[in-house]
């Protein structure tokens, strides 16, 4: 069973993505419980013919029983300037989830997806004690997917051209991409950009979300298919190379913080840590991230 607390968009497009492709029973968690029963109710009807799992909708953290994998998307309100502006808050409602999951789910593999993502992530980790390997925050590889996207759109060449967009370091203002490693077409993009044009393609992925609520209220389908990618290799025995946010233990320099890198992921969780070459200035970058994401942590007392 996969369990998701919060049937909110996020929470209830990952719920129809894994309906809809017979993946699982899922259990969709809400302090509504109204909204949680009326989204599952949707959803039933978009259920193939072929499918032996159901959805139901509860607020009742005891049904979570079971789960192999739980979601969290849970969130106390909209952000409007930065993903950080609700910290206390979310990090105090990330905190009541997770003593719940710890009391009626202990073995479940963890995926978060709640900003600000590696805050709370860390915050999870050290609250329950889990394996590291088991408390994914899932937000990086959507930064990914919007570097492969701009890179697309600004040389007009369809994204199956491009590989190695990779996005690290925080969900947030400080994130990483890593244009030494990114191919175009078999060509190397660094070679294809100047300076200039590198700062202006990263302030446009960092403020990605800031332009798409010019046309809606907030994203969901990106970061949606992101989760389903990961729980359908959860699942299925699969692998999948992407980077996510986890507690570091000396990877990358960096200790008592949580940020997106490489990571390859398997039936249990995160199998293993990818370390990538890194010039410099991206070294340097990854630092500063780091700090970023400690200050606001040292901000809470933890």
């Amino acid at each position: 069973m996969i369990s998701i607390i919060g049937s909110g968009r996020v929470g209830s497009s990952i719920a129809f993505l894994c309906m809809s492709h017979v993946l699982d029973d899922v259990l969709l968690v809400n302090r509504n419980e109204n909204k949680a029963i009326g989204e599952a109710l949707d959803i039933s009807n978009a259920i193939p013919s072929n499918s032996e799992f159901s959805i139901r909708g509860t607020s009742d953290y005891s049904k979570i029983i079971g789960s192999k994998i739980v979601v969290i998307t849970a969130s106390t309100g909209v952000y409007l300037k930065n993903r950080s502006e609700n910290m206390t808050s979310q990090v105090d409602t990330i905190r009541d989830i997770a003593k719940k999951i710890k009391q009626y789910c202990p073995n479940a593999i963890i995926l978060l997806i709640s900003n600000p993502l590696d805050v709370l992530t860390y915050v999870f980790q050290k609250a329950t004690l889990f394996p590291r390997f088991k408390v994914i925050g899932i937000a990086s590889s959507l930064d990914s997917s919007r570097f492969r996207y701009l890179i697309s759109k600004k040389f007009a060449m369809p994204q199956s051209l491009i590989s190695n967009a990779l996005v690290i370091g925080e969900h947030g203002d400080s994130m990483i991409p890593i244009f030494s490693g990114v191919s175009v077409d078999g060509n190397a993009l660094s070679s294809m950009l100047d300076a200039t044009e590198k700062i202006t393609m990263t302030n446009e992925i960092r403020n990605y979300w800031k332009k798409l609520r010019i046309y809606k209220s907030r994203s969901q389908f990106g970061i949606a298919k992101q989760t389903y990618d990961v729980i359908e290799t959860i699942l299925n025995s699969k692998e999948i190379l992407i980077p996510a946010s986890i507690v570091l233990e000396g990877e990358y320099g960096e200790n008592n913080v949580a940020m997106g890198i490489p990571v390859k992921i398997d039936k249990n969780g995160v199998s293993e840590i990818q370390i990538i070459t890194l010039d410099e200035s991206e070294s340097n970058l990854i630092r500063a991230s780091s700090k970023k994401i400690k200050d606001q942590l040292s901000s809470l007392s933890i």
